[in-house]
């Protein structure tokens, strides 16, 4: 797959149908579609090009995917940062990604003066003219994900798009999706997991992705109910949290057809339980930064 010119398909196959939204913001196709050429075109008026990287210092919000999406409509690679980090960290992954640019939230205070930066309330607005996406070399670098750190200083790990057509293929076959299913995306979008599992795997098989802000166990569920979701992917801490509620606590779960749970070892007791009390499976999926994510190739 091409992903710097999935926006264009999905345009071209359902111009009106939903894409992307975050509670602030919904973008159907052909709106997502526009905001990605604009925002290609303020990257390319900012010098980014071929080659170059892009640092995204963002929380969960539309316009991390569209300027993902615009990055690679530069053939220009993109380094998620984690807005917790502080400024040392941040200089740190800035030197030794190159980075040339870093988007960052509004009012946001940036250390690394010799990186232009750009605040994400100074996205162009408007429309642009109609271009054409690249057709990039799967060698080519997609993302520069950066570990936790917790053997050493974090190292930039390199996933071309080969790679990340790989993941998503993956997950496309194990999990089942299509266009009829809507994505809650919960996890941050710095981590690989994020980025492909809930935003990339859904975009590409025609479905929704609703992004959602810092997870709290207390309004999850009524999230479900609201955005009426059919999968999320999450962590083992955030099944032991959801699994910890108050008994008095029973959502409508009917929406969701599965969970994933990836990023470390969960219990089978964990999975057994929450199973038997919200009432939809789970799927396990595993893997590394390093070596991409996996995931069975049948659900149990």
């Amino acid at each position: 797959m091409n992903f710097a010119s999935l926006p264009d398909r999905r345009a071209e196959l359902d111009p009106h149908g939903a894409a992307v939204s975050d509670g602030h913001q919904s973008l159907t196709n052909t709106q997502l579609l526009s905001r990605v050429r604009m925002a290609a075109r303020q990257l390319q008026d900012l010098g980014i090009g071929p080659g170059d990287v892009v640092a995204l210092q963002l929380t969960n919000r539309v316009e991390f995917v569209v300027l993902l999406f615009a990055s690679w409509r530069l053939v220009a690679t993109v380094t998620p940062v984690n807005p917790s980090m502080t400024d040392v960290e941040v200089v740190r992954q800035l030197q030794d990604s190159g980075a040339r640019l870093l988007v960052v939230e509004d009012g946001t205070a940036v250390m690394a003066h010799e990186v232009a930066v750009l605040a994400v309330g100074e996205l162009y607005e408007g429309t642009t003219e109609p271009d054409q996406a690249p057709l990039l070399d799967p060698a080519t670098l997609a993302l520069l994900i950066y570990t936790s750190g917790t053997t050493g200083v974090p190292k930039g790990v390199m996933l071309d798009h080969a790679n990340i057509d790989a993941m998503v293929e993956m997950g496309r076959r194990a999990l089942e999706v299509g266009p009829a299913d809507r994505c809650l995306l919960i996890l941050p979008l710095f981590h690989v997991n994020g980025i492909v599992v809930s935003v990339l795997l859904p975009l590409l098989v025609g479905a929704s992705v609703v992004i959602a802000g810092r997870f709290a166990p207390r309004i999850f569920f009524e999230l479900v109910e609201q955005e009426r979701p059919t999968f999320f992917s999450a962590v083992p801490t955030i099944y032991s949290m959801l699994a910890a509620l108050p008994d008095d606590v029973r959502p409508d779960t009917s929406s969701l057809r599965f969970g994933v749970c990836g990023a470390a070892p969960a219990s089978a007791e964990l999975l057994t339980r929450f199973e038997a009390r919200y009432g939809f499976p789970l799927v396990e999926g595993y893997g590394l930064s390093e070596g991409g994510i996996r995931m069975p190739l049948e659900r149990a």
